[in-house]
């Protein structure tokens, strides 16, 4: 109770503080902290941005998200974090925490939004699209964004019976820890797009991602191997990813096909799906005949 007490006092401070200037910009407007990769995106395909004061440290797509403060990781906030940003509304998608901190901006009645549209898949994200166009009164922006997402996974698929090949791919998340990779599986996000770009990833199990030895990369025996930017740059080039236990051996290591992703490409499904397919169909039948 003296936490939250402590907290409150806090958050009403800042608040009279805004209010007492009133030269001070945007008195009236909302203040948004958005704790959702897929959902900044989003807003700011949208043009919405305008309100946004706070996003989570995961949420670095489009690249200029990045001039916005950050509140932390989703799964790890703090209540002070939050509100130095002087929120008049939290926006999340519910895989946030941790629970007790919640629980404090609940009882601070700072209100709090989650849209309906999951965004698991091409057809929900769409509605989830349209849901939030509603919500920031940018309809038109909506069916738009909806329309290309439409199009370009049209032109993603038709692309995809051009390919003879079924390539095994290994999507490696975040380099190594003990020689153990976090590892996207089948029924991914990633796994789903990697279908759509015409190949297969041969690791299953019933998480989205899951901890994997050396051996069992090994044994997968990809022909590509995709890591994402925060691995693939920590260890700099490719003779070194290449050396990697697990990865050498490996038909993508032999073939150098080995490529760097962007995280934020592959764990949701966003305006820029579509997009993103098609760039995966490159990189996983780069150099692979077509019919």
């Amino acid at each position: 109770m003296k936490r939250v007490t402590i907290i409150a006092l806090l958050f009403l401070a800042a608040a009279c503080g805004r209010f007492a200037n009133k030269e001070q910009k945007q008195d009236n407007a909302e203040r948004i902290v958005c704790i959702a990769k897929q959902y900044n995106e989003i807003i700011y395909a949208l043009g919405a941005q305008q309100n946004l004061v706070g996003v989570d440290l995961s949420s670095t797509y489009p690249p200029e998200i990045e001039s916005i403060p950050t509140v932390g990781y989703h799964r790890a906030l703090s209540a002070e974090g939050i509100l130095s940003t002087k929120p008049t509304l939290i926006i999340h998608d519910n895989n946030v925490g941790p629970e007790n901190v919640m629980k404090q901006l609940a009882d601070l009645k700072i209100p709090m939004k989650v849209f309906d549209n999951k965004g698991e898949d091409i057809e929900s994200t769409k509605g989830l699209i349209t849901e939030m166009g509603q919500y920031f009164h940018r309809e038109k922006q909506a069916d738009s964004l909806n329309r290309k997402l439409d199009s370009d996974m049209e032109k993603a698929l038709a692309q995809q019976k051009n390919y003879t090949t079924k390539p095994k791919v290994v999507i490696i998340h975040y380099g190594r820890a003990n020689n153990v990779y976090l590892t996207l599986m089948s029924n991914s996000t990633g796994g789903k797009m990697i279908e759509w770009a015409g190949g297969e990833i041969p690791l299953k199990g019933e998480r989205g991602m899951q901890q994997l030895s050396a051996e069992i990369i090994a044994q997968a025996d990809p022909d590509v191997i995709l890591l994402t930017d925060f691995g693939y740059d920590k260890l700099g080039t490719l003779d070194q990813i290449k050396a990697l236990p697990g990865v050498a051996g490996t038909k993508a290591a032999k073939s150098d096909r080995i490529y760097r992703v962007e995280e934020h490409d592959m764990v949701y499904v966003g305006p820029r799906t579509g997009e993103n397919v098609m760039m995966l169909q490159e990189l996983v039948h780069r150099n692979e005949g077509a019919k």
